[in-house]
């Protein structure tokens, strides 16, 4: 069944610039506050340079010493791309998008909807581009540069979205033998945003290279991920895994001029009130919740607060928010909290259980509130496959770990 991609070169880029201007110029993301010290999406200009994003700072520097950093802002492009992606789902799409400015879907159950393949493609384009005039403060006559495309998978829909090209599954691995070893920047997960670098270093440059060296020698050398680049490599890939189509319960208060300290701490407490007498939260708890601000100085904060146990109580939410307030780099003009995750509903009924099963529940709970903080693979177990392989890779294998046990 073929994936489609959705990709809008350069979205948090351009979410985060206030002068349209610079987008001529050699500029890139400004890496976030104690994250790696690596640029973000780069222009035009500075891909000409050799830039690119995941390159490092220092390199980055040395290649273009005129290289305008931006600094991020990232609630404005989640806002926009969280629009974007409802708009995508209201075609019947369901979407994995974990980044702003791309989303996958895949396209077999709607080709009889909208006419095929390119038909999907075309109506996502079309739904995408209500989206556009809002966030370049723009007319829709002067649109955003989206790519869509489809492969068999969800890094061969990705390199296809620019070329606007339908790959089939039997021309994945052609197609994807003379791109660049760059386009895996991204794709292998924070911990591997280098790996790309250093094959290029090693004169690996192709896709098309890394898929003929052998599976052992690259086991050999990178390890887990070099083994998940070479599978990318050579057009294999995981299932999609769509996210759940969930309500919007979110409450936004303006604040009438720039403050700080006990007046922000006094709205955080009116949108948590809010927030619990929302209609659409039909009296369920909540487990995760994103507390966002715009800044007065411009540009945008947010944080994420997973609940150790979902709750619906008033002083409990606000003992978790109210010290993430401090978090804020300046006083902020729009305070906002949303809901991502909801728990059960509230007053459910105790059962009587024994010793074992009360464990299991509790194990059980504790697997849903990890995974909630830290992303669907925060809590693995091992499976013994093959014991007496001499390759270490296929002695065990990493599973999800059940919640219900």
């Amino acid at each position: 069944m073929p994936v489609a991609c959705a990709l809008v070169p350069r979205f948090r880029l351009i979410a985060a610039i206030t002068d349209r201007g610079i987008l001529r110029r050699p500029a890139a993301l400004a890496p976030e506050p104690g994250a790696a010290q690596l640029i973000g999406e780069v222009t035009a200009a500075a891909e000409r340079f050799g830039l690119r994003a995941g390159m490092r700072m220092g390199e980055a520097l040395s290649r273009c010493p005129e290289l305008a950093l931006i600094p991020p802002d990232p609630e404005r492009a989640e806002r926009f791309w969280e629009e974007a992606l409802r708009r995508l789902e209201g075609i019947g799409a369901a979407v994995e998008s974990d980044r702003a400015g791309e989303a996958f879907f895949e396209a077999g159950g709607l080709a009889g909807l909208w006419g095929g393949t390119e038909g999907v493609l075309e109506q996502a384009g079309r739904e995408l581009g209500l989206c556009e005039g809002a966030l370049q403060g723009k007319p829709r006559s002067n649109p955003l540069n989206v790519g869509l495309g489809a492969g068999p998978g969800r890094f061969c829909s990705y390199v296809a979205a620019p070329r606007s090209a339908v790959v089939p599954d039997e021309a994945a691995a052609k197609f994807l033998d003379p791109m660049p070893i760059s386009l895996l920047c991204g794709r292998l997960g924070d911990e591997a945003d280098d790996l790309p670098n250093e094959l290029e270093r090693l004169g690996i440059s192709t896709l098309g290279r890394l898929a003929g060296l052998p599976r052992d020698a690259v086991a050999d050398r990178f390890g887990r991920l070099g083994l998940r680049a070479l599978r990318l490599a050579r057009g294999e890939d995981e299932p999609l895994r769509p996210r759940p189509v969930r309500e919007a319960i979110a409450v936004e208060l303006e604040l009438p001029e720039a403050v700080s300290g006990q007046q922000l701490e006094r709205g955080l407490e009116l949108l948590i009130s809010r927030l619990l007498a929302h209609g659409e939260r039909r009296g369920r708890t909540l487990r995760v919740l994103r507390l966002s601000a715009r800044l007065a100085a411009g540009g945008g904060w947010r944080h994420e607060v997973a609940l150790r146990r979902a709750s619906a109580d008033r002083a409990r939410l606000g003992d978790a928010l109210l010290p993430h307030l401090a978090l804020l780099p300046s006083p902020a003009a729009t305070l906002r909290l949303e809901a991502v995750a909801l728990g059960p509903e509230t007053g459910e009924q105790l059962t009587l259980s024994s010793p074992e099963q009360e464990r299991r529940r509790r194990i059980s709970e504790a697997v849903r509130q990890t995974r909630s903080a830290a992303g669907a693979d925060a809590v693995l177990r091992v499976l013994e496959v093959d014991p007496e392989s001499r390759v270490p890779e296929r002695r065990e294998v990493l599973m999800p770990f059940p919640e219900e046990q």
